[in-house]
């Protein structure tokens, strides 16, 4: 039976099962600390039985809360990866239900995350979890070797966006320092 808990910087001792994946997005100290002090309640970890980690998720909220003309107000997918012994089970559905749970507890518009195209299994995931492609980053993502990857910006309305009109691809390539939000 596993757990599911808020997570805490202590955490990161003990995730190297969960990080050491060439597709998961890792940070510094200092940046999951941020997370964890600022939007506690958007970062959760799933440990089993025995205490093993099988997964995290960090999330935030960001956007203009009372401006309903914006409609940005949002939650979103910074960091989402399971163990690879663990994949294939639905707990990263169980995550992404999560966030989008606390999102609509907080009355967001959308919930959006960055995705590599080449993550054709994310995208896959995330296509039948309800989410679209927004609108695509030109080389979002650096690599040691030197080649840039472009990132899908996926989104997916909340209850609160009745018409889905914050998750209508725009079609557009943008480049990173154009984003609204990062």
């Amino acid at each position: 039976m596993a757990t599911i808990r808020p997570f805490k910087l202590f955490d990161l001792l003990e995730y190297n099962n969960i990080n050491l994946d060439i597709l998961t997005e890792t940070f510094n100290t200092l940046f999951y600390g941020k997370y964890i002090a600022k939007w506690p309640e958007y970062c959760i970890t799933q440990v089993n039985c025995t205490g093993r980690f099988q997964s995290y998720l960090l999330g935030k909220v960001e956007g203009d809360k009372g401006d309903n003309n914006k409609k940005n107000w949002h939650g979103h997918v910074t960091a989402i990866t399971v163990a690879p012994d663990s994949r294939r089970q639905g707990i990263a559905r169980f995550l992404m239900d999560y966030l989008e749970q606390v999102t609509e507890k907080h009355d967001g518009w959308f919930v959006d995350l960055f995705v590599r195209p080449s993550n054709k299994i994310a995208v896959g995931m995330y296509r039948a979890l309800g989410y679209d492609v927004y609108q695509t980053v030109n080389k979002y993502y650096s690599s040691q070797h030197g080649k840039s990857e472009d990132a899908y910006d996926m989104r997916k309305s909340m209850k609160k966006d009745v018409d889905k009109v914050t998750m209508k691809p725009t079609g557009k390539r943008i480049q990173p320092e154009d984003l609204e939000f990062h």
